[in-house]
Formats: C-alpha cells, sequence, structure tokens
C-alpha cells in the first residue's frame, strides 16, 4: 500500500458485506482479530487468515478471501494475532494468555490477568517454532487493578526499526462483563524477534470528551503510505446508555502522532441482519488486485451469554 496516497484512502467508499464470512464454531462464542495474508503475500497463492476463538489461534485458508476453510490450530492460551512475511518467512505475533481457567476467573475478578506478546516462526505455515516473548511487562501504564495485559500487536517496519504497536491496560465495560484495553502504545526494536523497548507513555489514552474514545482505547493498526500514514482504530464508547465500538481512520506525519479523520464502520443492522448491531472491533486493511478489503469482527449484543463475535469485511474499490 506505500504507493496509495493518504488521500486515497480518505476518499475510498468502503461497502460492507452484508453477511459474515465466519461465525463462531465448536463452542466459542466468538471468532475474532482476523489478521490475513492476500496471494501476493503468500507462498502459495492462496489467502490465509489467522484469527483467535475462545480456544486459541486458528489458520484458515481461502481461494477468494471469502470462503474459508480450517487448515489447523496455531497455539492455544493465544488471541489477537498479527501475521507478517518477511523475506520469505512468515511471523506470527499474538497475545498469550495463562490457562482459559485463569481468564474465566478473572471474568468475575476473582484472579489477575496477565498476558504478554510472542511471536512463532514458520516457512511454511505448517509447522511452527515454539512460543518466544516478545513484548513483556516494563511499563506501569500497561497494568491495571484486574490485571496486566499487553495485547494487539501490529508490525510496521521502516528505515531498520521495527516497531509493534500494542493495546494494554484493562477497563471493564459494565454492560459486557468484561475489560477492554485502556491504552495503545509501542514498543521499538532493530532485531525483529527480540530487544523491544516499550514507550515511555502510551500513544493514545481514553478521552472523555472524544464520542468515539470516551471508554477505552480497542486497537491501532498503522500503515505507511506513500505521503504519510494512516492508523486504523476501534475505539470503545458509551452513548445512550450502551457500550459501542466503531472503527475510525487516523491520519499521521509519522506513525506517532495521529489526527481523527473519519468513521469507517460504525455499528448497524445491515440489509435486515443484526451480527453487527452493537459493535464492530479490531480490523485489517488488505490491498489486493484494484480492491482495499477492511476486515473485521464484529458484536450484536453486548451480552455476554447471547452476544457472538463474528468476522466480515468492507470493500472499496481504488
Amino acid at each position: 500500500m506505500k504507493n496509495l496516497t493518504v488521500n486515497r484512502i480518505i476518499n475510498a467508499d468502503f461497502k460492507i458485506r452484508s453477511t459474515p464470512i465466519l461465525k463462531p464454531f465448536h463452542g466459542s462464542f466468538v471468532v475474532a482479530d482476523p489478521s490475513l495474508l492476500t496471494p501476493e503475500a503468500s507462498h502459495d497463492g492462496k489467502w490465509h487468515m489467522f484469527f483467535h476463538t475462545t480456544f486459541g489461534v486458528f489458520h484458515f485458508k481461502s481461494d477468494n478471501g471469502v470462503d474459508f476453510k480450517k487448515v489447523k490450530k496455531i497455539t492455544g492460551r493465544a488471541m489477537r494475532p498479527n501475521i507478517n512475511r518477511i523475506s520469505g518467512k512468515y511471523y506470527l505475533f499474538f497475545e498469550r494468555t495463562r490457562p482459559l481457567i485463569f481468564n474465566a476467573l478473572n471474568v468475575i475478578n476473582a484472579v489477575k490477568w496477565k498476558s504478554e506478546i510472542y511471536v512463532k516462526e514458520s516457512s511454511d505455515l505448517i509447522s511452527w517454532s515454539e512460543a518466544k516473548p516478545v513484548i513483556v511487562n516494563t511499563r506501569e501504564y500497561e497494568k491495571s487493578e484486574r490485571g496486566m495485559a499487553i495485547s494487539n500487536p501490529f508490525l510496521l517496519r521502516e528505515n531498520g526499526i521495527n516497531r509493534l504497536y500494542y493495546s494494554c491496560g484493562m477497563t471493564f465495560i459494565d454492560d459486557c462483563g468484561f475489560c477492554e484495553p485502556t491504552h495503545i502504545s509501542y514498543a521499538e526494536s532493530k532485531d525483529l524477534t527480540d530487544g523491544y523497548v516499550s514507550a515511555e507513555k502510551p500513544l493514545i489514552s481514553p478521552d472523555k470528551n472524544n464520542p468515539y474514545l470516551n471508554l477505552c482505547s480497542g486497537c491501532l493498526k498503522v500503515y505507511k503510505l506513500s505521503d504519510g500514514y494512516i492508523g486504523i482504530q476501534n475505539g470503545l464508547y458509551e452513548k445512550d446508555g450502551k457500550s459501542h465500538s466503531a472503527i475510525i481512520l487516523l491520519t499521521s506525519a509519522d506513525g506517532l502522532n495521529f489526527e481523527f479523520c473519519k468513521i469507517l464502520v460504525e455499528p448497524h443492522t445491515v440489509d435486515g441482519n443484526d451480527w453487527m448491531k452493537q459493535f464492530v472491533y479490531a480490523s485489517h486493511l488488505v490491498r489486493y488486485k484494484n480492491t482495499l478489503r477492511l476486515y473485521f469482527n464484529a458484536r450484536d449484543t453486548s451480552d455476554m451469554i447471547r452476544g457472538r463475535e463474528c468476522i466480515g469485511f468492507a470493500e472499496a474499490e481504488i
């Protein structure tokens, strides 16, 4: 996407596919946080999607980026993946959690949450290395009363520096009954899988005066374009007594200081379908031929028992 301009993205007209492409399966209530490789970025000319369920990170494959079939489960105790292909090798960054029972106990505030960012490597997307820690807790802002969370990694490489944007902190969302990330920060290293140093303070924090960021920060994906940077963020906000999440477009001259630009996707009913009625969450923007696809996960309701999270996308011609 480096040959696209910021204005090209701003003027793109994204059309939402009315139904999700992937729904929860095998007893999980969620499929979430999609990260994709397009055919041009994969060794076999296929689409590859990595995402998480309640039970870990999975890998699915597709011929068209719409109809996905399971390849394998990559790892348990894992959430919010980010897949990258660099010099013919694959790097999967993800949030590593404690065992499922500890995660469940955190919901009722019986134990403290703990998660950090790990990486796995592969040459063929089939065999993977052991998980290795990449970003561990070094800053006080990564902690909260409910525990310590470092999540939502997203890699940007530039001028010999590897920058991992990440979410951190935990804000309890009352009507959902679970936590979402409080802040967004970043860490940098010259080594792709080691030596990351986190920023002294967050890039983005909740703002009570911002209608799309008055609860917490969600996550951020950053892309270098020909004349600047864009950030795609899902902020959490309260409106009319309920929590919501929308995907917003940010612009930046340096990839570190961001300004609000526009709303990309707001929660609503699409052609009579309620799958994204209350929340649209983490996204991944990819370019495929003459189109842009914004993959994201969405949730129909905040109710913890009835709510389901699905994966879908919006598409724009460029």
